[in-house]
């Protein structure tokens, strides 16, 4: 598996040029002032500023609106989504409160039409769209953030791909977790230069979420049934619920599994050999829920130290534990969480000391606590739990800043990305197979040459 490769950057000379001939007003911008901002503090556009068009308004399209409007010198300069009554006007609101002033689009051939002077989209529409909006978007001479998964089948992944390829634009997957400050620490430190853990042998992960009602909608919001057909949905029903459709989305398996699968096989720095899975729809309704609302698998992957399994579960009937990726070696373990709060490095007993790291500050040193006198006896096979030593890590950020930061530092030529389309690819590859996997009940595995374009 790929740690990073490298992409066709626009180098910063090149970007401020290209800003100067998309408009002579560009550079000196006057800054967005808007009534509703009521007090807000003034909004500064920079000469640097990217010109941003977000495709898909739902629920990930807010999220990463969100976290991109706090970044210095973007600017939303249009909003594109099918629900018009509901998604399209709560985004475009809440830009013009932030003093962003954005055109409105309903079709997204119209905005790459119209929008003359954008940098780059950020597209968030359902996964079985992916392909169209990006491809397009690349094509009319747009970088691209794509939310993952890349798609909902590899034929459409691979076309991405390809098309990032042919038009020599940037194509950032959506697995903000390459760029997450504490899981990049861990892997440069901890595991490729201490080695902390020794020889990785068993990864263990999970994201678990209790049960949840269907999506509704507003009844005076419905979209008409034929603009629904035109985008590709049924009815409404499954407009705000493609999540657990088959040829829409992938599954939970695919909209959480593949944030941490992917770090499986960035973590061991190789793709899997083999998959096995368990799964099917246990809990919900067949007929609206489609794709398996539980599953659980079993990777192989065959690394230069040997060889290593990794388990990995999805449930979507209850949420303890939560989610987190656990590695497993002979001198230590690993737990890591999106979550700030969960996470530490555990030595085992038999393991060299951990001293040089703590003076180096790769890791905290544990808080030495007095033991308690219980009276309970130990089962003589029972271990005590390693003290935890803290990573020195702090990340309180929204989730997805920092790998839209490192998106906005590529396309003005300040630096590469962390998870190009080709890296997007082999963890679609990866996650993808697991739905197969469940659906032979058998043991799949992949061939070579199967995690590349």
């Amino acid at each position: 598996m790929s740690e990073k490769k490298s992409n066709k950057n626009i180098p910063r000379r090149d970007f401020l040029k290209s800003t100067a001939v998309a408009g002579a007003g560009f550079v000196i911008a006057p800054p967005f002032i808007n009534a509703q901002s009521r007090g807000r503090a003034k909004v500064e556009w920079g000469a640097d500023t990217i010109n941003v068009g977000l495709i898909g308004c739902g629920a990930q399209g807010q999220v990463l609106m969100n976290a991109a409007r706090n970044i210095p010198n973007i600017r939303f300069k249009a909003v594109c989504d099918i629900w018009e009554e509901y998604n399209q006007k709560l985004v475009y609101r809440r830009l013009k409160a932030y003093g962003h002033n954005p055109n409105k689009y309903v079709d997204y051939r119209e905005l790459l039409a119209n929008e003359k002077d954008l940098h780059c989209v950020i597209v968030a529409t359902p996964d079985f769209r992916h392909a169209e909006h990006a491809i397009a978007a690349m094509e009319a001479g747009l970088h691209v953030y794509c939310e993952k998964e890349m798609s909902n089948t590899l034929a459409s992944a691979r076309k991405m791909v390809l098309a990032q390829k042919r038009t020599g634009k940037l194509l950032q997957i959506g697995h903000q977790r390459r760029s997450n400050p504490r899981y990049i620490h861990c892997y440069e430190k901890l595991i490729k230069e201490a080695n902390l853990l020794g020889r990785i042998t068993t990864i263990n992960g999970q994201w678990n979420r209790a049960v949840q009602p269907d999506n509704g909608w507003p009844e005076k919001a419905t979209i008409s049934q034929a603009r629904l057909k035109k985008f590709g949905f049924k009815n409404m029903h499954q407009f705000r619920n493609w999540r657990w459709y088959k040829g829409l989305g992938g599954g939970p398996i695919v909209d959480l599994g593949s944030h941490q699968l992917d770090i499986y096989a960035w973590f061991l720095g190789s793709p899997p050999t083999s998959v096995m899975a368990s799964g099917g729809t246990d809990y919900y309704d067949p007929a609206t829920h489609e794709w398996y609302d539980t599953v659980q698998t079993m990777f192989e992957f065959k690394t230069s130290t040997g060889k290593v399994r990794a388990t990995y579960q999805t449930i979507t009937t209850n949420n303890n534990e939560g989610y987190f990726e656990a590695f497993m070696g002979d001198q230590g373990a690993l737990i890591l969480s999106e979550s700030a709060a969960r996470g530490g490095v555990y030595r085992q007993q038999t393991a060299p000391l951990w001293d040089p790291w703590v003076e180096k500050g790769y890791i905290h040193a544990p808080e030495e606590k007095k033991p308690e006198n219980t009276g309970a006896v130990l089962d003589v096979r029972e271990t005590l739990a390693p003290p935890v030593h803290e990573i020195p890590v702090e990340f309180n950020d929204p989730y997805h800043k920092p790998h839209l930061e490192n998106f906005f530092n590529a396309v003005r030529g300040n630096g590469e990305l962390n998870c190009p389309g080709e890296v997007g690819y082999e963890t679609a590859v990866m996650v993808l197979k697991v739905n197969d996997a469940v659906e032979a009940q058998k043991r799949l595995f992949f061939k070579p040459g199967e995690f590349h374009v």
